[in-house]
């Protein structure tokens, strides 16, 4: 059973990816293009931003630095007015560093959570008045949060990332009961390993490994399935969604093991 509204038709929608120059939120913005929706992509001001702009005629790019709440609100307000509405914002923005306790990096760790968690909340507070207001007026609504499957549970090298991720992963829970009544959906998105920038950084070998593209089409299958928690590459996910039943001790020892 659905726990959204299903999207399957993008044709004249209005969609708002924040944080989508690169990687997963830049392959599902060319996707929705591709399938007939107005596309408006938002970043900090940069040459990949640009570019996909210049590849995508007809797409709408607005420079923005998700921190900033004023400038948040802002840009909300220059999407409303040149489009109408917001059918569906989906937040992407992110940043990570491998971080570990003996090497902890007070100014890097916050970073992460102005990124990838408070800037979360400043797109909240500019628009979620307009998308209750589109919800009562019998108009699509539609709110998703990118997080991670390193929000489940503590891994090694996530002591800055992961704590962000599972934050959001409350975050969407809790918007859901609260807004689901009301005719807005949220969606929930927790990828494993996605080959982009930031997980270019890695040095281990990463299981299961995705293109951008194979995460787009796996999100846009969940806003048409209706699904609250859109995760994948599955193979990947049902392993860490089975690790985070596992009791502490058995849970620990699984990962170092795996780990090192």
């Amino acid at each position: 059973m659905p726990l959204n509204p299903r999207i399957t038709d993008w044709r004249g929608r209005c969609v708002w990816l924040v944080g989508a120059s690169s990687g997963i939120g830049a392959a599902t913005a060319t996707l929705l293009w591709r399938r007939g929706a107005q596309v408006v992509v938002s970043a900090r001001p940069s040459d990949k931003l640009c570019a996909w702009a210049r590849a995508h005629p007809g797409a709408w790019t607005l420079p923005l630095d998700s921190t900033d709440a004023a400038a948040v609100r802002a840009a909300t307000g220059e999407v409303l007015a040149h489009h109408g509405r917001i059918d569906l914002a989906m937040y992407c923005a992110g940043h990570y560093r491998a971080m570990r306790a003996a090497q902890f990096d007070l100014a890097d760790a916050v970073r992460h959570q102005q990124v990838n968690y408070v800037g979360a909340l400043h797109l909240l507070d500019a628009l979620l008045p307009t998308l209750q207001s589109q919800a009562e007026d019998g108009q699509p609504a539609h709110l998703s949060l990118v997080a991670s499957v390193a929000g489940y549970r503590g891994l090694p090298n996530a002591l800055a990332y992961g704590p962000t991720k599972a934050a959001l992963i409350n975050l969407a829970e809790s918007l859901y009961l609260d807004l689901a009544p009301l005719g807005v959906g949220v969606s929930l998105v927790n990828p494993g390993f996605v080959e982009t920038p930031l997980t270019a950084q890695n040095r281990f070998r990463m299981p299961a490994l995705i293109t951008p593209e194979a995460a787009a089409e796996a999100i846009v299958q969940g806003w048409s399935d209706g699904r609250f928690e859109i995760h994948f590459p599955k193979r990947f996910t049902r392993l860490m969604k089975t690790l985070r039943l596992c009791p502490d001790g058995p849970y620990f020892a699984a990962v170092r093991r795996a780990t090192g």
